[in-house]
């Protein structure tokens, strides 16, 4: 059986919805490393009866944090967290170095934002 991962639970006086309590735990246990990349979480039918939910309710849940990239459904094997998606991260890390390069060499903002523009376009 499926153990339900700490910290997914819904509290009935929250006004939110459960199921978007539920996704918000979800992201919040991605972003804060309890639910890292890889964790399976507990089928539909097993998470909704642990909760007191229905079927539906979780079920939901899981669609949208999948329709968002957070989760993934893997057939049978069941539904994992994702890792989250750097690419605007490393972006800035890049376009970071980039500005400091093209200051070293004594380049201006639109001279440096000229170049760039140009190799986008190729």
């Amino acid at each position: 059986m499926d153990e339900v991962p700490a910290g997914l639970t819904v509290d009935p006086g929250d006004p939110r919805p459960p199921y978007e309590q539920l996704k918000q735990r979800v992201l919040g246990g991605r972003a804060d490393g309890s639910l890292p990349a890889g964790t399976r979480l507990p089928p539909v039918r097993r998470l909704a009866e642990a909760l007191g939910l229905a079927a539906n309710t979780v079920a939901k849940a899981y669609r949208e944090l999948e329709a968002a990239g957070v989760i993934e459904t893997r057939g049978r094997q069941g539904s994992f967290v994702r890792a989250p998606d750097r690419s605007g991260e490393l972006a800035v890390q890049a376009a970071r170095r980039y500005a400091r390069e093209v200051a070293d060499l004594g380049l201006t903002a639109e001279q440096a934002l000229e170049l760039v523009a140009a190799q986008l376009r190729r």
